[in-house]
Protein backbone atom coordinates (compact mmCIF):
# COMPACT_ATOMS: atom_id res chain seq x y z
CA UNK A 1 0.00 0.00 0.00
CA UNK A 2 1.30 3.44 -0.92
CA UNK A 3 1.37 6.17 1.68
CA UNK A 4 1.50 9.88 0.97
CA UNK A 5 4.86 11.58 1.17
CA UNK A 6 4.99 13.30 4.61
CA UNK A 7 6.15 16.40 2.80
CA UNK A 8 3.36 16.34 0.21
CA UNK A 9 0.47 18.79 0.13
CA UNK A 10 -2.31 17.28 2.23
CA UNK A 11 -4.83 20.03 1.53
CA UNK A 12 -8.29 18.85 0.54
CA UNK A 13 -10.52 21.05 -1.63
CA UNK A 14 -14.32 21.09 -1.64
CA UNK A 15 -15.94 22.70 -4.73
CA UNK A 16 -18.66 24.42 -2.68
CA UNK A 17 -16.11 26.42 -0.69
CA UNK A 18 -14.83 28.35 -3.71
CA UNK A 19 -18.44 29.25 -4.54
CA UNK A 20 -19.66 30.31 -1.11
CA UNK A 21 -16.65 31.73 0.74
CA UNK A 22 -16.95 35.29 -0.62
CA UNK A 23 -20.71 35.68 0.10
CA UNK A 24 -20.18 34.21 3.58
CA UNK A 25 -17.24 36.54 4.21
CA UNK A 26 -19.39 39.55 3.31
CA UNK A 27 -21.86 38.54 6.03
CA UNK A 28 -19.24 37.68 8.64
CA UNK A 29 -17.33 40.93 8.22
CA UNK A 30 -20.36 42.94 9.31
CA UNK A 31 -21.40 40.67 12.16
CA UNK A 32 -18.37 39.17 13.85
CA UNK A 33 -16.60 41.18 16.54
CA UNK A 34 -13.68 43.25 15.17
CA UNK A 35 -11.24 41.20 17.21
CA UNK A 36 -11.25 38.29 19.63
CA UNK A 37 -11.56 34.53 19.17
CA UNK A 38 -13.81 32.94 16.56
CA UNK A 39 -14.47 29.25 17.14
CA UNK A 40 -15.30 27.36 13.95
CA UNK A 41 -17.09 24.06 14.55
CA UNK A 42 -16.85 21.36 11.86
CA UNK A 43 -14.12 23.02 9.81
CA UNK A 44 -14.00 20.17 7.30
CA UNK A 45 -11.15 20.63 4.84
CA UNK A 46 -9.99 23.85 6.52
CA UNK A 47 -10.50 25.98 3.40
CA UNK A 48 -12.97 28.35 5.04
CA UNK A 49 -10.74 28.77 8.09
CA UNK A 50 -7.71 29.62 5.96
CA UNK A 51 -9.63 32.06 3.77
CA UNK A 52 -11.52 33.84 6.55
CA UNK A 53 -8.49 34.17 8.82
CA UNK A 54 -6.46 35.67 5.98
CA UNK A 55 -9.25 38.09 5.04
CA UNK A 56 -9.98 39.06 8.67
CA UNK A 57 -6.53 39.36 10.24
CA UNK A 58 -7.75 41.13 13.38
CA UNK A 59 -9.59 38.05 14.70
CA UNK A 60 -8.07 34.81 15.93
CA UNK A 61 -9.65 31.88 14.08
CA UNK A 62 -9.81 28.52 15.85
CA UNK A 63 -10.68 25.65 13.47
CA UNK A 64 -11.99 22.38 14.92
CA UNK A 65 -13.15 19.08 13.49
CA UNK A 66 -14.73 15.89 14.80
CA UNK A 67 -13.23 13.68 12.08
CA UNK A 68 -9.50 13.23 12.84
CA UNK A 69 -8.82 12.36 9.20
CA UNK A 70 -9.57 15.99 8.26
CA UNK A 71 -7.08 17.54 10.71
CA UNK A 72 -4.04 17.14 8.39
CA UNK A 73 -5.90 19.03 5.65
CA UNK A 74 -6.78 21.87 8.02
CA UNK A 75 -3.19 22.07 9.21
CA UNK A 76 -1.91 22.07 5.62
CA UNK A 77 -4.29 24.90 4.69
CA UNK A 78 -3.04 26.81 7.74
CA UNK A 79 0.54 26.43 6.59
CA UNK A 80 -0.31 27.42 3.02
CA UNK A 81 -2.31 30.48 4.10
CA UNK A 82 0.53 31.71 6.32
CA UNK A 83 -2.06 33.56 8.40
CA UNK A 84 -0.67 33.93 11.94
CA UNK A 85 -4.16 34.47 13.34
CA UNK A 86 -5.31 30.99 12.22
CA UNK A 87 -4.68 28.69 15.15
CA UNK A 88 -3.72 25.00 14.90
CA UNK A 89 -6.81 22.78 14.52
CA UNK A 90 -8.35 21.06 17.53
CA UNK A 91 -10.43 17.90 17.75
CA UNK A 92 -13.97 18.84 18.81
CA UNK A 93 -16.95 16.50 19.07
CA UNK A 94 -20.10 18.57 19.57
CA UNK A 95 -21.66 15.70 21.52
CA UNK A 96 -19.02 16.00 24.24
CA UNK A 97 -20.23 17.84 27.37
CA UNK A 98 -16.93 19.73 27.42
CA UNK A 99 -15.25 21.38 24.45
CA UNK A 100 -11.52 22.08 24.07
CA UNK A 101 -12.30 25.81 23.86
CA UNK A 102 -14.00 27.17 26.97
CA UNK A 103 -14.62 30.72 25.76
CA UNK A 104 -15.06 32.34 22.36
CA UNK A 105 -16.34 35.69 21.16
CA UNK A 106 -18.19 34.09 18.23
CA UNK A 107 -19.01 30.61 16.95
CA UNK A 108 -19.23 29.76 13.24
CA UNK A 109 -20.61 26.50 11.84
CA UNK A 110 -21.01 25.98 8.10
CA UNK A 111 -22.93 23.11 6.49
CA UNK A 112 -23.11 20.80 9.48
CA UNK A 113 -26.53 20.28 10.97
CA UNK A 114 -28.14 18.82 7.83
CA UNK A 115 -25.44 16.12 7.59
CA UNK A 116 -25.63 15.12 11.25
CA UNK A 117 -28.39 13.66 13.45
CA UNK A 118 -30.72 16.13 15.15
CA UNK A 119 -29.10 15.52 18.58
CA UNK A 120 -25.89 16.95 17.10
CA UNK A 121 -27.72 20.21 16.35
CA UNK A 122 -28.92 20.28 19.96
CA UNK A 123 -25.36 19.66 21.17
CA UNK A 124 -23.98 22.38 18.89
CA UNK A 125 -26.42 24.94 20.25
CA UNK A 126 -25.81 23.87 23.84
CA UNK A 127 -22.06 24.10 23.35
CA UNK A 128 -22.25 27.49 21.68
CA UNK A 129 -24.31 28.75 24.59
CA UNK A 130 -21.65 27.51 27.02
CA UNK A 131 -18.71 29.21 25.32
CA UNK A 132 -20.28 32.50 24.18
CA UNK A 133 -20.53 35.61 26.34
CA UNK A 134 -23.74 37.60 26.56
CA UNK A 135 -24.27 39.15 23.14
CA UNK A 136 -21.89 36.68 21.48
CA UNK A 137 -22.67 35.64 17.89
CA UNK A 138 -23.48 32.17 16.58
CA UNK A 139 -23.40 31.99 12.78
CA UNK A 140 -24.91 29.04 10.92
CA UNK A 141 -24.89 28.52 7.17
CA UNK A 142 -26.65 25.99 4.99
CA UNK A 143 -30.01 25.01 3.49
CA UNK A 144 -33.16 25.26 5.61
CA UNK A 145 -36.86 24.63 5.27
CA UNK A 146 -39.11 27.62 5.97
CA UNK A 147 -42.50 27.02 7.62
CA UNK A 148 -42.06 23.33 6.91
CA UNK A 149 -41.49 23.75 3.17
CA UNK A 150 -38.39 23.74 1.01
CA UNK A 151 -37.30 27.03 -0.53
CA UNK A 152 -36.32 25.45 -3.85
CA UNK A 153 -36.78 22.18 -5.72
CA UNK A 154 -33.02 21.64 -5.58
CA UNK A 155 -33.20 21.72 -1.78
CA UNK A 156 -36.05 19.20 -1.82
CA UNK A 157 -33.95 16.88 -3.97
CA UNK A 158 -30.92 17.43 -1.74
CA UNK A 159 -33.01 16.63 1.34
CA UNK A 160 -34.14 13.37 -0.23
CA UNK A 161 -30.57 12.46 -1.13
CA UNK A 162 -29.41 13.17 2.43
CA UNK A 163 -32.13 11.00 3.95
CA UNK A 164 -31.23 8.15 1.62
CA UNK A 165 -27.65 8.33 2.88
CA UNK A 166 -28.75 8.40 6.51
CA UNK A 167 -32.32 8.57 7.78
CA UNK A 168 -31.15 10.80 10.67
CA UNK A 169 -29.90 13.49 8.28
CA UNK A 170 -31.91 16.09 6.40
CA UNK A 171 -32.53 19.77 5.71
CA UNK A 172 -33.75 21.26 8.99
CA UNK A 173 -36.73 23.53 9.52
CA UNK A 174 -35.56 26.98 10.59
CA UNK A 175 -38.38 27.42 13.13
CA UNK A 176 -37.40 24.15 14.81
CA UNK A 177 -33.75 25.22 14.95
CA UNK A 178 -34.72 28.62 16.38
CA UNK A 179 -36.96 27.02 19.01
CA UNK A 180 -34.16 24.68 20.03
CA UNK A 181 -31.69 27.56 20.15
CA UNK A 182 -34.01 29.57 22.39
CA UNK A 183 -33.95 26.75 24.94
CA UNK A 184 -30.21 27.27 25.13
CA UNK A 185 -30.36 31.05 25.49
CA UNK A 186 -29.71 31.85 21.83
CA UNK A 187 -32.10 34.18 20.03
CA UNK A 188 -32.46 34.29 16.24
CA UNK A 189 -31.76 37.88 15.18
CA UNK A 190 -31.29 37.75 11.41
CA UNK A 191 -31.75 35.47 8.41
CA UNK A 192 -29.98 36.36 5.17
CA UNK A 193 -30.65 34.75 1.79
CA UNK A 194 -27.49 33.40 0.19
CA UNK A 195 -26.57 31.96 -3.22
CA UNK A 196 -27.64 28.41 -4.14
CA UNK A 197 -30.74 28.60 -1.90
CA UNK A 198 -28.76 28.64 1.33
CA UNK A 199 -29.22 30.88 4.36
CA UNK A 200 -26.98 32.71 6.77
CA UNK A 201 -28.62 32.46 10.18
CA UNK A 202 -27.47 34.75 13.00
CA UNK A 203 -28.11 34.09 16.69
CA UNK A 204 -27.04 36.08 19.72
CA UNK A 205 -26.46 34.78 23.23
CA UNK A 206 -28.92 36.30 25.66
CA UNK A 207 -28.30 36.92 29.34
CA UNK A 208 -28.21 33.80 31.46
Amino acid sequence: MMHPDPGSDQRLFMPAVARNREPILAVLRDRLPPNGLVLEVASGSGEHAAYFSKMMPSVRWQPTEQNPEMLPSILAHRISAAAPNMLPPLHLDVMSPTWPVERADAVVCINMIHIAPWPAADALLAGASRVLPTGGVLYLYGPYRIDGGHTAESNREFDGWLRRQNSAWGVRDLDEVADLAARHGLVLTQTIAMPANNLSVIFHRTTA
